[in-house]
């Protein structure tokens, strides 16, 4: 039997599939000037550690959706998950990746702002996690990665760099409770023992 020899990322057979935040800044850097030859993915990179939409819901969106938008603007959009609805913020940096896509590849309007290269359809979450994977492998991040990592990085930084409550992220990721984004964000033993030697008194 052939041996499998695929990414060292992917979960073994039978365990619970979690995926990680990308935790680190110098990671997040590593991967967006690794993806800036490439204007689709890097956009899709820059826009899901941004938005803390799911990558399911950025990929349904067409160019002529977001194709008018400046720094400030909002798309209100649909999640498919739970059918509430949620908006895509454009700050700089989603803007400058967003402006870099359409003026380099030029795509048409009524196309999928992430199409695949497979048809006419939009990328897939398979496909995603597959990208997401193969980025972080590049930089030898030990962990489990997928297209949830995008989601989970935004969160993760949220809190730890800006100091972001998890009520806040909480409806923003529309979790019916901060407990929930908690677990979601998978808070680490090491982190906890770091809040208790905090002194007080």
């Amino acid at each position: 039997m052939k041996k499998w020899s695929g990414n060292a990322n992917h979960p073994k057979k039978g365990t619970r599939i979690t995926v990680d935040p990308i935790r680190k800044i110098k990671d997040i850097k590593a991967i967006s000037n690794m993806t800036e030859n490439n204007p689709r993915d890097h956009l899709l990179f820059i826009m899901g550690i941004n938005n803390g939409l799911r990558a399911g819901d950025l990929v349904r969106l067409k160019v002529k959706d977001v194709g008018y938008l400046k720094i400030g603007d909002t798309l209100t959009i649909k999640e498919s998950k739970t059918g509430k609805n949620n908006i895509l913020v454009i700050n700089k940096t989603v803007y400058k990746a967003l402006k870099n896509y359409l003026d380099s590849q030029r795509p048409n309007n009524s196309s999928y702002l992430f199409a695949s290269r497979k048809g006419n359809g939009h990328l897939q979450s398979q496909a995603i996690s597959k990208l997401v994977k193969k980025w972080t492998s590049a930089i030898n991040l030990k962990g489990n990665y997928g297209a949830h990592s995008l989601r989970k990085t935004w969160g993760y930084m949220q809190r730890t760099q800006h100091g972001v409550g998890f009520e806040i992220i909480c409806k923003r990721y529309n979790h019916s409770s901060p407990a929930v984004t908690m677990r979601y964000l998978g808070i680490e033993d090491k982190e906890v023992h770091g809040v208790l030697m905090n002194e007080i008194g």
